[in-house]
């Protein structure tokens, strides 16, 4: 399906004409066939809704937050009633599998709506501290910028915790995955949120996003993409000293310890990598392994990579949808034939597509071996199903190895907790993974080093869309 307005904005309670009379063809990257087209914005555009969002912050900051809760608890009622729909233009702009569409990125949409509300009736708005009261409050305006990988869990992230702490907003999602931000923002009108509050303009970085992001009366950017981009963001941000919270990219280490079970160890690593065509910030992308049990883990690694099932995205049986774009590809294709370039071994896969498809974005599962930190897959942020291995020849060697990198967003340890508990804090990672655990939506969320800063999910989300005030010589409680 194709939701309605895609050649209109969200702004101010309406559907309304963009002023730029621009458009893009939005691609389904399993068929490489333009589905419909988007409106894309410019200046101007941004503007009108930004000036809606700082019209309607009075109003919608200083009403209760019961009242606010009450209003997301709406907006997450009428995103269950049309869950389906929301898989299936995610299958659509994204070429995700329809199981994996279902399963993952319309039910992360989901949980981060429950956790955040669960996090909001639990948050403690203000408080005493002997005669000061401390009051957490909205930020203010709050430009969104969302990426095409995970649509709705971003939108989620954001506009959850914004709309609870009191904040109005402009959300931008990514102009090559369109789809899920139109039917959010109809969702939204539907539930009541109230004129001004959300607001909805596509366009591109460069244009609409950096308006987002240097506009005077926008009070914080929380930016989710690339680390380029973010560092672009920040920079246009900076002169009016807005906060900007960011999630940027990452090359996630994944330790298997020695006394892990190598196979199981390392048929769930080439899961976490391979799942949604590796488009994932956090995935563990290098795996370190002990050296006298290398062979070992390519051996299991090329097993579990080639059950893959990669195909059609409408065939409930495909785990393993395309790339979405072509721009991409060709990168993804560029890294790999690097990989081999620079002598890395190439357990499974390589460049091309998989031998029965001859079109869509579709790439194969690639392992490589032998990998050093020098190489440019170990370094570089792939962001496609390719899988670096890594041996060392200690726990000590190991820890250097993973934290030898730019970024710092996820970590991944593997074997007897106890022995996996002192490597995970000692691993420069937001956040760590022992065992390969169930998605914790009320974990903090968000990167050291170059991955960005700030954190999202559930309270963590919600303290970061707040100021805190003193109100010092109150009284007592």
């Amino acid at each position: 399906m194709i939701p309605a307005n895609m050649l209109k904005f969200y702004i101010n309670g309406q559907w309304v004409d963009p002023i730029s009379q621009n458009r893009m063809g939005v691609e389904n990257p399993a068929t490489e066939e333009i589905v419909c087209e988007v409106a894309m914005g410019n200046a101007q555009d941004a503007d009108r809704a930004i000036l809606a969002a700082r019209a309607a912050f009075d109003g919608w900051t200083y009403r209760p937050a019961a009242e606010r809760i009450a209003v997301v608890k709406r907006i997450l009622e009428i995103y269950n009633e049309r869950y389906e729909d929301f898989a299936q233009v995610m299958s659509t702009e994204m070429g995700a599998p329809i199981t994996w569409a279902r399963n993952a990125q319309a039910w992360a949409g989901q949980v981060h709506f429950e956790a955040t509300i669960k996090a909001g009736e639990e948050f403690a708005w203000e408080y005493s501290r002997g005669t000061t009261r401390i009051v957490h409050e909205g930020i203010g305006v709050c430009s969104l910028i969302t990426p095409w990988n995970w649509p709705m869990n971003q939108i989620a992230c954001k506009v959850a915790p914004a709309l609870i702490a009191g904040c109005t907003m402009v959300l931008k999602p990514s102009e090559i995955a369109p789809l899920s931000g139109t039917l959010f923002a109809q969702v939204c009108h539907d539930a009541g949120v109230p004129a001004g509050v959300f607001n909805l303009v596509h366009g591109a970085g460069p244009e609409v996003g950096a308006r987002m992001s240097e506009h005077p009366e926008v009070d914080m950017v929380s930016f989710t993409g690339s680390t380029r981009a973010g560092t672009a963001i920040a920079a246009a941000a900076a002169p009016t000293v807005k906060r900007v919270a960011q999630e940027l990219g990452g090359k996630s280490p994944n330790i298997i310890l020695p006394n892990a079970n190598i196979a199981e160890a390392v048929a769930a690593g080439v899961t976490a990598v391979m799942s949604n065509t590796g488009q994932s910030c956090d995935a563990p992308t290098r795996m370190l392994v002990p050296r006298a049990r290398q062979a070992e883990a390519l051996a299991a690694a090329k097993e579990a990579a080639d059950k893959i099932k990669v195909g059609d995205p409408r065939d409930e049986g495909t785990e393993m949808g395309p790339l979405i774009s072509k721009l991409q590809f060709d990168k993804v294709q560029r890294l790999i034939q690097a990989g081999i370039d620079e002598g890395a071994t190439l357990v499974t896969g390589g460049v091309g597509r998989p031998a029965d498809l001859n079109r869509g974005w579709f790439v194969r599962p690639t392992v490589f071996g032998d990998v050093v930190n020098s190489m440019t897959i170990s370094k570089e942020e792939i962001f496609g199903p390719v899988l670096a291995i890594q041996p060392y020849d200690s726990i000590e060697d190991a820890i250097a190895q993973a934290n030898d990198t730019v970024y710092g967003l996820a970590a991944y340890i593997a074997g007897p907790v106890e022995d996996a508990k002192p490597v995970a804090r000692r691993l420069r990672a937001g956040t760590v993974n022992l065992n390969y655990p169930d998605w914790d939506t009320s974990a903090p969320f968000g990167g050291y080093k170059q991955s960005g800063n700030g954190r999202e999910y559930a309270d963590w989300g919600i303290h970061d869309f707040c100021e805190v005030k003193g109100i010092v010589g109150y009284g007592e409680a």
